[in-house]
């Protein structure tokens, strides 16, 4: 069931900048967010003309009726969503989507985030700790200065391992260095979740299959349209191919063609640069 609940309004009802890049933002949906679970995103416009971008749902707020939804600025479509402020709304709300991770049985994980997929990260850590699971959040960033949802991460996981790539704050390193110093302190992981760029999660990969660890990745980061039909999503697992958006967005991280993938992200830069171009003559002539 995806309700688009048509005689919303989508009304911002939160905005709130958390670095430079990103923002998060409340949505009005109440039937999304009776409905939503950890893993899963929805669709929006911001305008009837609008580009549809699929965004993950980072928590929901049932009494409230409200969606949260965290998203970089980079590209034409999350800027002029940026451009919006409290009190306006969107043009479509969609959801939700995609299949709720699995985590049922699991005692002990490890959820590993970086950068934005943080935001990815943190519903699935906040589910497995509500269940009962002890977790163990590694959440990465280039710096000190652009970390994000500290406070919620630390809530939703029984330690959180904050790290940076240039040693501002927290762990000094990757976030792979980090999950590698506590399976080597003799921590017993169930499953180890990824969710981040690319060859973040491939490394992770690489790392847990050393220790015959289950790993599942979210292959969010790979979405454009969100409903399987434009293809951009596919992703060949196990010599299968699927598509991100309606087969997963997870994964086991051991089958999937991690190569493929890296070539096929790489696709659309040209036409991300074109758009960002349009988007940025646009608001100036509108100025």
């Amino acid at each position: 069931m995806c309700p688009r609940e048509r005689d919303m309004s989508y009304k911002i009802v939160k905005k709130q900048p958390l670095n430079p890049e990103i923002t998060l933002m409340k949505i009005e949906a109440p039937l999304i967010a009776a409905k939503a679970k950890a893993g899963q995103f929805i669709i929006l416009r911001v305008d009837e003309k609008g580009e549809r971008i699929p965004l993950t749902v980072a928590e929901t707020d049932k009494n409230a009726g409200t969606v949260t939804i965290i998203y970089q600025k980079v590209g034409a479509t999350t800027l002029q969503l940026d451009s919006l402020n409290e009190g306006e709304s969107l043009h479509d709300f969609v959801g939700p989507l995609g299949a709720p991770t699995h985590i049922e049985g699991l005692k002990k994980v490890a959820v590993v985030g970086g950068g934005l997929g943080c935001a990815i990260a943190y519903p699935i850590a906040k589910a497995l700790h509500e269940q009962g699971a002890e977790v163990h959040l590694i959440a990465g960033f280039r710096t000190k200065d652009l970390i994000i949802i500290e406070d919620m991460m630390r809530n939703a996981s029984s330690h959180l391992y904050l790290c940076t790539d240039d040693g501002s704050f927290g762990f000094s390193g990757f976030v792979t260095d980090q999950l590698k110093e506590l399976i080597e302190a003799g921590n017993q992981y169930d499953e180890v979740f990824a969710i981040g760029p690319l060859p973040m999660m491939k490394f992770v990969c690489r790392l847990t299959k050393q220790h015959n660890i289950k790993t599942t990745v979210s292959m969010n980061p790979i979405m454009v349209d969100g409903t399987g039909m434009c293809g951009c999503c596919r992703v060949e697992v196990g010599g299968e191919t699927l598509f991100a958006c309606v087969d997963g967005p997870d994964f086991n991280a051991d089958l999937v063609d991690w190569d493929d993938l890296a070539h096929r992200q790489a696709s659309y830069k040209a036409e991300e640069t074109a758009s960002i171009k349009h988007h940025e003559e646009a608001c100036a002539c509108q100025k």
